[in-house]
């Protein structure tokens, strides 16, 4: 609409046709043919031939917009072949000749609160912010947003609230602008179509549901072939023909893009939306959606290098650190040891806050508890990263602590406990150094 605005006044005829069902399309041509008139030209019997044959003699320039495309082959045979004209295609899908294409990116930051502020007349910018970055600065759910809470007379800060605990029921009501349906149908409807289509595409969007809304490397997510025989039958039957088989996943990456619910982030990065997650975890029920949030963890246990100290894990480690946080508990094997590649890595201070955490899972989780070895190797890891953090007494002290702990679980002749004896007068004497 903006686009055709800023050129109206270039053009001597400007139209546009809904583009996502042919039979409307077809006739939307009939109309425009009845509009155009030209009689030595227009034929009823084909009103599309009759169009192409108007433009293509029109006398000044035009411009014909085909709205919500579903791809390059369903609009082809509509297209204007000749004439002094210009057509824009608005589409869901981002497969388009790479000439043809112009993404349309979310809205950034700024950019969002803005709007949020303009539009419901609400100056407080901090919960503008808060839930421009909650709805991932798209644009349709902020505008539905906004309508909402024009509508219904509530603040930023109110519906905010309301977001937080009831995020599916508002994405669900409210309907924006000049847009027939809410973001939940919009994005459902998108996903109901694809689970016909591309049944394995709809498997990997489940799946990728359940990991944080960041980047994820598909080729290390999906590498391990022996991964399916820990899904769940549904979930194997899904996914499982994806694992291991680059070809099938990039037809699913495909699939996804036809529809917009994916976008490829450079270097086998994909990226799903915040709100394309959470729509697709609420039209779950419960039990499904344990087992697709039990795959993922699944898949991104596996997909953790079993050797996090050697430099070509490190990267690998990086990109499946947020994704292990969603999924995995913070006593698996799998973060533990993207905490020690953080370590190996020179990234000291993550380390350090990672096994953190991380140890006091241990510790308070019934099955180890705060003597259990695996806590006490924890408590080591982050003594250790304490101190090449740059906090020598720290790792001192907590040392200090573990030590006699050690020495009455283990042993005093344990190698755990030699270890921690012969780290307590490292940091002690480097912590003097630095006082």
């Amino acid at each position: 609409m903006e686009y055709a605005h800023r050129h109206l006044a270039e053009v001597g005829l400007e139209w546009q046709f809904p583009a996502d069902d042919p039979a409307v399309l077809v006739a939307e041509f009939s109309r425009l043919a009845a509009q155009l008139g030209a009689r030595e030209v227009v034929d009823a019997r084909d009103p599309v031939a009759s169009v192409h044959g108007v433009l293509a003699a029109f006398p000044a320039d035009w411009l014909v917009v085909f709205d919500n495309a579903p791809g390059q082959e369903a609009v082809h045979k509509f297209l204007p072949p000749a004439g002094r004209g210009r057509v824009l295609l608005t589409s869901q899908s981002a497969v388009w000749p790479r000439e043809w294409a112009v993404e349309v990116p979310v809205l950034d930051l700024a950019a969002a609160v803005g709007f949020l502020v303009n539009r419901t007349g609400d100056p407080d910018e901090r919960a503008a912010a808060d839930l421009a970055g909650k709805l991932g600065g798209l644009p349709l759910a902020l505008e539905q947003a906004a309508a909402y809470i024009q509508v219904s007379g509530i603040t930023l800060g109110a519906y905010l609230a309301l977001f937080r605990d009831r995020r599916a029921d508002l994405l669900a009501r409210g309907q924006a602008a000049g847009h027939p349906a809410d973001v939940a149908a919009t994005l459902g409807l998108a996903a109901s179509r694809l689970a016909d289509e591309a049944p394995a595409a709809a498997g990997l969007l489940r799946l990728l549901a359940f990991l944080a809304p960041e980047p994820v490397p598909l080729a290390l997510l999906l590498a391990d072939t022996e991964a399916a025989g820990a899904l769940a039958p549904g979930v194997a039957a899904a996914v499982g023909p994806l694992l291991g088989d680059p070809v099938a996943a990039g037809d699913a990456v495909a699939a996804l893009r036809r529809y917009c619910l994916l976008t490829p982030a450079g270097d086998g990065l994909v990226l799903v939306h915040r709100l394309v997650q959470a729509i697709t975890v609420a039209q779950q029920s419960a039990e499904v959606a344990e087992q697709w949030e039990q795959a993922a963890a699944v898949l991104v246990e596996a997909a953790v290098p079993v050797d996090p100290t050697v430099p070509e894990a490190w990267r690998m480690c990086a990109m499946l650190l947020p994704h292990a946080r969603a999924v995995l508990d913070l006593t698996s094997d799998g973060l533990g040891r993207i905490a020690m590649s953080l370590g190996w890595s020179g990234s000291y201070p993550a380390a350090r806050d990672l096994f953190r955490l991380i140890a006091d899972a241990y510790r308070d989780d019934d099955t180890y508890g705060p003597e259990h070895w695996e806590t006490l190797t924890a408590r080591a890891s982050l003594a250790y990263f304490t101190g090449l953090a740059g906090d020598a007494a720290g790792a001192r002290d907590q040392y200090a602590a573990l030590l006699p702990i050690r020495e009455r679980v283990l042993g005093a002749e344990h190698q755990d406990t030699l270890g921690t004896r012969g780290s307590l007068p490292r940091w002690t004497s480097q912590e003097r150094r630095d006082r």
